[in-house]
């Protein structure tokens, strides 16, 4: 069999016979892959020409897409599963690498509502640039208009792929996707379901199943480039004189020496020694150790090396290594014969300053498989005695099912030969001391892109050391790649332009959709209160009549609140305060302007149910008049969750009370929910 590549909206075969793709599990043939007579530039031209698709959607009609297409490859999983044994994988392998795929979909489904139904986002705050206001500056950021290409490792096929699309595709940037070649036919597969779903938009996602050698050659300022896989190409890549020229973005998330710290509080009988145990096995096996996050350094008190060393090699004593179709298989194989080589030239390298103390690179059952065509390996337990002597452990990873077993003496020596693998992904530190969870995680944290923290309060819902999630960064400083993917909003930001834009409020306003105090405001006719969700206007502002304060205002607040805070009833306790007199509570200033500015009758506003950014900026006392202005701030468009549920947007409005003065005495934004027409 021939496997095809997606590009220009079509599959197209190489024009060669490419390099041929092997069963893991028993050595036979399964195809062929060739990008051999592509046009790399007419793939970016084609994408680039078609981004406007993607572009001219909003982030909320992005989020939908992905939600569709998450709930249509969900359908055809078991499809996929079939195909993922090819690769070696458990069905808890495949688990990990399809539904985690899919499952990083509907994560960034759900995340756009974290964004306004526009085709960009506001960026954090207003920043005021002149005495009255009348300047201020203020930052957007747009979807960029080139392409993100995607250069992922052999394995995790499926995830690999998923986990950075969902991203880009949610900013509003098509893909290119380059997977290795070992395993691209399970990757052809999910994209030949994708491109039938008709889900995304036409040039959004195109796939190179053969080799890309040559496609950084048409790489351009707009583009996004990331890569996952050995340190070593990662630099290769990173240095590629297009990428310099053009400062093309260059995301980097490299194979590290991650490791997995014992506390020494956690004895053999405690509930975090068994989790030790239970995580270090875990890791060394799933996937056979193939992770770019799996546990390569294991970290003991001197004094438990022994007790540890016998427990994991127990542990893994029960792993069953074969055909991951035979039931009792805990263990399938490597991705191919090249991993197993390259695995045990780099467990020979480790073996020259540590011992091996389980398993064995040759002698070794496996079941149902062909242990000589397939590309089985038993699980390696190595120990290194003097770690700060013998460095290997730190410098060099064999990418398989290998991990080594050190001592330390104090928390800060674990916390330098954490440091010593030179930046990780990931470490995980086991222990229910609070003190020691926190000075390792503070002294540890510069060089990992995360740390794991398991105990006995979190062990049954962890989702483990090698899990990254979608909402938090997954990337590493150092020999990990410096790089940064995933993590919410932190990780579209990557996709889209930050520009700050300059000038005066109402101005800003017009560029933004959202309300820039000291923007001009519109009297609204009728009350914002009798208008439904597609009447109101950004800027639309209810002026309220004035009231006065009196002190039996405040006496009678502190009856109802039971708030009798010594500023607010007891005027012989000012001296030294910032107060001139017995001062109106916050919170009835906002309650007195709720009264002011509501409009009481039934209307299509149907509930209050929040307020954000509220401050009291000046002292109200008895005899002060105050009086709201209350503008439209922000409008925030919701989906229908059901067909009988009631069509309604959010709105934001600016609450800004003022005094006599014209000073501001208290500013807020309250939530409402407001319906749409014709639902009364």
């Amino acid at each position: 069999m021939k496997f095809k590549n997606y590009a220009l909206g079509e599959w197209v075969a190489g024009s060669d016979e490419g390099q041929t793709l092997f069963n893991a599990i028993n050595g036979e043939v399964i195809g062929t892959a060739s990008s051999s007579g592509l046009d790399f530039g007419d793939m970016f031209t084609y994408a680039r020409d078609n981004g406007y698709h993607l572009r001219n959607m909003t982030f909320h009609e992005r989020g939908r897409m992905l939600k569709a297409l998450a709930l249509y490859l969900n359908s055809k999983k078991e499809d996929f599963y079939k195909t993922s044994w090819a690769t070696g994988a458990t069905r808890v392998d495949s688990w990990i690498d399809i539904e985690g795929g899919i499952g990083n979909l509907f994560a960034y489904s759900s995340l756009r509502r974290q964004f306004p139904n526009e085709t960009f986002y506001v960026d954090g705050d207003l920043v005021g640039l002149s005495k009255t206001g009348s300047f201020i500056g203020h930052h957007i950021a747009v979807p960029k208009e080139g392409v993100a290409v995607h250069i992922n490792a052999f394995n995790f096929p499926v995830w690999g792929m998923l986990e950075k699309i969902a991203v880009n595709l949610l900013a509003g940037v098509p893909a290119i996707v380059k997977p290795a070649t070992i395993t691209s036919y399970l990757t052809e597969h999910v994209v030949r379901e994708i491109a039938a779903s008709g889900i995304l938009p036409k040039g959004s996602l195109q796939l190179i199943c053969g080799s890309a050698r040559g496609i950084l050659d048409h790489v351009e300022s707009q583009d996004v480039v990331t890569f996952t896989g050995s340190a070593s190409t990662g630099r290769m890549l990173k240095s590629h004189p297009r990428l310099i020229d053009h400062s093309v973005p260059f995301n980097m998330e490299a194979d590290s020496l991650n490791a997995c710290i014992l506390g020494q509080d956690a004895v053999p009988g405690t509930e975090e020694f068994d989790l030790f145990i239970k995580e270090i096995r875990k890791e060394m096996t799933v996937k056979a150790g193939q992770k770019c996050t799996a546990i390569r350094r294991i970290m003991v008190p001197e004094n438990l090396m022994e007790d540890v060393q016998i427990a994991i090699g127990q542990a893994l004593s029960k792993t069953t290594i074969g055909d991951p179709q035979i039931e009792g298989v805990r263990m399938g194989a490597l991705a191919g014969k090249e991993q197993v080589a390259e695995v045990s030239s780099k467990v020979s390298e480790l073996l020259k300053s540590s011992q091996l103390v389980y398993g064995s690179l040759d002698q070794f059952e496996v079941v149902g498989g062909d242990k000589t065509k397939g590309a089985y390996l038993s699980p390696l337990l190595l120990r290194n005695d003097a770690p700060f002597e013998n460095m290997a452990s730190h410098n060099v990873e064999a990418f398989g099912p290998v991990s080594t077993i050190m001592p330390y003496k104090e928390l800060s020596d674990a916390v330098a030969l954490a440091k010593l693998g030179l930046g990780s992904l990931v470490c995980s530190f086991v222990s229910n001391d609070r003190k020691a969870v926190r000075d390792f995680t503070i002294g540890a944290a510069s060089h990992h892109g995360r740390i794991h923290i398991l105990n006995r309060e979190s062990g049954k819902e962890s989702t483990g050391h090698g899990s990254p999630m979608p909402m938090l960064v997954h990337g590493g400083p150092g020999r990990a790649g410096g790089g940064e993917e995933m993590g919410g909003k932190r990780g579209v930001a990557h996709y889209m332009q930050r520009t700050a834009i300059q000038g005066s409020p109402s101005m800003i306003t017009a560029i933004t959709n959202q309300y820039q105090y000291g923007a001009k405001q519109v009297e609204s006719e009728p009350h914002v209160f009798r208008k439904h969700f597609e009447d109101l206007v950004v800027g639309d502002t209810v002026t309220t009549h004035k009231h006065s304060v009196t002190e039996t205002d405040i006496t009678n607040f502190a009856n109802v609140s039971g708030d009798n805070f010594y500023a607010h009833m007891d005027a012989t306790s000012l001296e030294g305060t910032i107060f001139e007199q017995r001062v109106a509570h916050g919170y009835f200033v906002l309650s007195k302007a709720a009264g002011l500015f509501v409009d009481p009758k039934k209307g299509p506003v149907l509930l209050n149910y929040g307020i954000e950014e509220a401050r009291f900026t000046k002292p109200v006392y008895p005899g002060m008049t105050i009086g709201v202005r209350l503008t439209v701030k922000e409008k925030v468009d919701q989906e229908k969750r059901s067909e009988d549920d009631i069509a309604k947007g959010i709105v934001k409005f600016l609450v800004d009370v003022y005094d006599e003065t014209g000073d501001t005495v208290a500013i807020a934004t309250i939530l409402t929910m407001v319906k749409k027409r014709n639902q009364d």
